[in-house]
């Protein structure tokens, strides 16, 4: 069994963290004795801070007592601090990405990894994703954008060219929505994240980018959000609009089968709902450890897609 999605903080990174929290507004809450504390960035990012997120040791014995042989590790989306000055996203991404390099040494037979770049600069961006593939990183975990811009705005561009280039994986994971509507009964997490991916990969999809980048390795974080379930009408989209087929060489549903999914779905139906549109080939086992709603160890085992990844 493999895991694509599992995420860690090295402990230089926490220590970061606690020394500068003044600048990336962090604070920890306490949840009672004997509990994690809360770890909340600007006001907004809020996490249980489990200890299987920082002790290396807990991480690594709880992937092999679930039985998984590899784990693509990433760092915390919480901590991609875009919203901040690009220098101080700069600095935090280098110091994750020379840690995570680090555990990977470490634990070769355990771990592979995935670097955080400053999104925020896509300059710097390409630049770090580089310093990281060619320090032993597979590539990169990004969000779906910065700001408003979705991640097929032309200031990108250095990104997505560098990555092309390195045939790196783009593992996309958004941060919660900041829809003010979804902020009650956790609908941020349990509605709006899934609504981040769907708005960012459907963008991917009809842009043309996918013809554009053939080489960048693109993984969607749990099961792709809604738009697997929603092909059928961007395929009447295509058919019907001369705007939305203009751009592209197939109907979206050959698009689709681009991309790499997670297997975090949490429901039989929709996993083999989602193996049948895509293909075994492009759906990955992953678990959103150590999260509190992870799935894990991971509802799929098949190796196929792994394998193709890492081709």
């Amino acid at each position: 069994m493999f895991d694509v999605h599992s995420h860690f903080i090295p402990e230089k990174v926490l220590q970061w963290v606690e020394l500068n929290q003044d600048k990336v507004n962090a604070r920890w809450v306490s949840k009672g004795e004997n509990q994690p504390d809360l770890m909340i960035i600007n006001d907004k990012w809020a996490f249980t801070l489990s200890e299987a997120f920082i002790n290396e040791d807990l991480h690594r014995s709880e992937q092999i007592k679930a039985g998984i042989q590899h784990t693509l590790v990433s760092p915390l989306p919480q901590l991609f601090l875009y919203d901040f000055p690009p220098e101080i996203t700069a600095e935090l991404s280098s110091i994750y990405n020379r840690e995570i390099m680090h555990l990977v040494e470490r634990n070769k037979d355990v771990y592979s990894g995935l670097a955080t770049i400053p999104l925020n600069d896509p300059e710097l961006a390409a630049k770090e994703l580089k310093c990281a593939m060619e320090a032993g990183l597979k590539g990169a975990i990004i969000g779906t954008g910065v700001s408003e811009l979705l991640l097929t705005d032309s200031s990108f561009l250095p990104v997505w060219e560098e990555a092309d280039r390195l045939g790196a994986i783009l593992f996309i994971h958004p941060l919660l929505s900041e829809d003010r509507r979804l902020e009650k009964r956790r609908m941020s997490t349990l509605s709006g994240v899934l609504w981040e991916t769907t708005v960012c990969s459907t963008d991917i999809l009809l842009s043309g980018y996918l013809d554009r980048f053939r080489n960048v390795k693109i993984i969607l974080a749990h099961g792709g959000g809604f738009l697997p379930y929603q092909i059928g009408r961007l395929n009447r989209g295509y058919e019907q609009w001369d705007d939305v087929s203009q751009v592209l060489k197939a109907p979206p549903i050959d698009y689709l089968k681009r991309f790499w999914f997670d297997s975090v779905l949490w429901n039989k139906e929709a996993h083999d709902y989602l193996l049948s549109i895509v293909g075994v080939d492009r759906v990955l086992p992953g678990s959103d450890f150590p999260f509190e709603i992870s799935e894990f160890p991971p509802n799929h085992s098949d190796q196929t897609a792994w394998k193709k990844l890492f081709l």
